[in-house]
């Protein structure tokens, strides 16, 4: 077995693993953590395929910056320790069966296309002319996916702080001063 696909069996089990551990702990922080496993993961699977720059992009947008903002958000409001309710059989079985349907999809859809081998050479990267053309308005600029991508990560911590103070301990149950 060649070393790419121990790799790949690696990164998938990785990926496998780690993604049902993140839907399935109770723990809001220790579901981040999964989630950047995940992330992190899937940025391996894209550099053995030579995809750098978008290995690059996962590691920098999803990984650095959407899960640590969840992660800083949760240790912010201080619900470490907050455990997701149990869920019943009923949730467990429809998700089930939910992931299973989806599997089964995505399967179907793989086998029923037509991959072709390529024959051409792999284009050399300018890594000069890939960053002008990130900062860049013209026409094949991308200064509008990266403002885009700043209101994604807003959107993001917005809704972790929202999802990390929900539950919190409500204003008859704090302790009140003496004032005397």
């Amino acid at each position: 077995m060649a070393s790419n696909q121990i790799m790949f069996i690696l990164f998938s089990a990785m990926i496998i693993v780690f993604s049902v551990l993140t839907v399935t702990t109770r723990r809001i922080l220790r579901a981040a953590v999964y989630l950047l496993f995940v992330l992190v993961s899937t940025s391996g699977l894209y550099f053995m395929l030579n995809y750098q720059f978008l290995a690059g992009v996962q590691l920098t947008l999803y990984a650095g910056g959407i899960v640590v903002l969840i992660i800083f958000s949760v240790l912010l409001t201080s619900h470490i320790s907050q455990k997701f309710e149990p869920y019943g059989w009923k949730k467990t079985a429809f998700s089930a069966l939910a992931a299973i349907a989806g599997a089964i999809l995505s399967i179907i859809t793989i086998l029923d296309y037509n991959f072709s081998a390529t024959t051409e050479a792999a284009k050399e990267i300018d890594m000069r002319e890939i960053g002008l053309s990130l900062l860049s308005v013209d026409k094949d600029g991308y200064v509008l996916p990266f403002e885009v991508i700043s209101i994604l990560l807003l959107a993001a911590m917005i809704a972790s702080i929202v999802v990390a103070k929900k539950g919190g301990p409500k204003r008859s149950d704090l302790p009140t001063t003496n004032k005397e």
